[in-house]
């Protein structure tokens, strides 16, 4: 006998695997960037086409210009796509010299000390121990520790700091729709990118080959995985969706490992696993099971703005 298909089923499962297919384009696009555009244009010319790319594809979807915030709104605006574009100029300079899954993992440290900070319960202060024991397997700290480019980590670490730091001007602008936000603050960070990427690449950014990678990488890298979160933050709570987000460096990992041949030690192995519990769990014992607009806005600002 054949039974119905159970739409509570169905309910459950599809915003785990739209969160999965968001962090696994993710993934794609950012490792076939590192592949075919870094080798052509450099790191600073990929970031130029990547936020460049997506910045457009955002603008003419949004059309922002048809009603503009408040002065005050615009100016926190721009400090959150300053932010956005050296975040993502800082990531790609780290995937030079570091793995795809341990930049990632060292970068979610950002928001999870945005998560954790002015926190008193007991509890917060073991992700915390486990967030700072991932980081010190990773970093390359002390005598004899050459596993990891220190420059890279540098930049990795740069990224994180500004993923923390427009986390906390998006949700001073949590009260403006999230396509206005995100498409203007995209355009800023534009404009704090393209400068690097010409001096860097030049004309080569506008060869028809390069220009066609890079709109793909902006496709899977911004235009899938953001529609693939709101979909899945239309049908979780905040706990949760920080949960299942936190898979994002293993993924990462994974991804890289088939698409890069990017072998991580079981020392970097055990980092990711450590930084991903300290994410999950501060997800998880987060107070308030709402997802207010500024959290989803932050969400989706992620998911531009990453990797």
């Amino acid at each position: 006998m054949s039974f119905p298909r159970s739409p509570v089923g169905t309910s459950l499962w599809f915003p785990f695997l739209a969160i999965l297919g968001a962090v696994g384009f993710l993934g794609i696009g950012t490792s076939w960037a590192k592949m075919a555009l870094f080798p052509l244009v450099g790191a600073q010319g990929t970031t130029a086409l990547r936020v460049g790319l997506s910045a457009v594809v955002l603008l003419l979807l949004w059309r922002p210009w048809r009603r503009l915030p408040n002065r005050a709104d615009l100016r926190v605006i721009a400090c959150y796509g300053v932010a956005l574009g050296v975040m993502n100029l800082a990531f790609y300079m780290a995937l030079r010299t570091l793995p795809f899954g341990v930049a990632v993992a060292i970068e979610f440290s950002g928001p999870l000390a945005v998560a954790l900070y002015g926190s008193r319960r007991p509890l917060d202060f073991v992700w915390v121990a486990l967030a700072v024991a991932g980081l010190a397997l990773l970093l390359p700290l002390g005598h004899g520790v050459g596993t990891l480019d220190p420059v890279g980590v540098g930049f990795a670490l740069l990224a994180a700091l500004c993923w923390a730091t427009y986390i906390v001007f998006g949700k001073r602008v949590g009260h403006v729709p999230a396509g206005l936000s995100v498409s203007m603050g995209l355009a800023v960070a534009a404009l704090v990118v393209l400068p690097v990427g010409v001096a860097h690449a030049g004309t080569a950014l506008l060869s028809l080959p390069v220009l066609g990678v890079g709109l793909g990488v902006a496709i899977l890298s911004s235009a899938v995985p953001i529609s693939l979160e709101m979909l899945a933050l239309q049908r979780l709570p905040r706990q949760a969706f920080g949960i299942m987000i936190s898979m994002e460096p293993a993924v990462a990992a994974l991804v890289a490992l088939g698409l890069l041949g990017e072998r991580l030690s079981a020392g970097q192995w055990a980092a990711i696993g450590l930084i991903m519990a300290a994410s999950m769990g501060s997800a998880a014992t987060a107070r308030g099971m709402a997802a207010p607009q500024s959290v989803r806005k932050v969400a989706d600002a992620a998911a531009l703005a990453q990797r």
